[in-house]
């Protein structure tokens, strides 16, 4: 490749927000540029000559960690869309009740009273599509392996909408 090497390649597919997996074909490779292109997220870096077995078993297992991340990534845009049906006080309601808050904590907390605490808590769960909160800790659990912590996420919008910041 003229002027561009694998790892070039590699980090042009990751700034594009291309997250597909990578198997490195080599006939020089270091173990420095091992190091980076795993780290970077490579599946597998093979040195040339391949063996063809090897190489089908690395576009095995490319083939399922890219089913796994499709699988992830379309969980976490369902999810999302969820939360954004929610109303920015759905929002904070929900944040705190994840973090395991009962419903007179999140009134005191908010300086509402309760049984309205109770109207949002159960809007969230309806249009969450939740029948308990554990249900609901698992589903927004699975956002925060993929992008981060969502109990700060939620905050921060809350934040950008009506001046909530929920304390660490």
């Amino acid at each position: 490749m003229s002027g561009f090497n694998g790892l070039d390649v590699q980090r042009a597919l990751t700034r594009r927000g291309v997250d597909r997996p990578i198997i490195f074909l080599t006939g020089h490779g270091t173990i420095r540029a091992t190091v980076q292109a795993m780290k970077a997220g490579a599946i597998d870096v093979l040195l040339k000559p391949i063996d063809r077995r090897e190489l089908l078993q690395a576009v095995k297992r490319a083939q399922e960690e890219d089913k796994m991340r499709r699988h992830i990534d379309a969980e976490c845009r369902a999810v999302h869309a969820l939360l954004e049906e929610l109303t920015p006080r759905e929002r904070e309601v929900l944040t705190y009740v994840i973090a395991g808050l009962r419903n007179k904590q999140i009134a005191a907390t908010l300086g509402t009273v309760e049984k309205t605490i109770k109207v949002h808590r159960g809007r969230v769960m309806g249009k969450m599509g939740v029948g308990s909160v554990a249900e609901l800790v698992r589903m927004t659990e699975r956002l925060s392996w993929q992008s981060g912590e969502i109990i700060n996420s939620l905050a921060l919008k809350a934040n950008s909408t009506n001046g909530f910041m929920l304390k660490q």
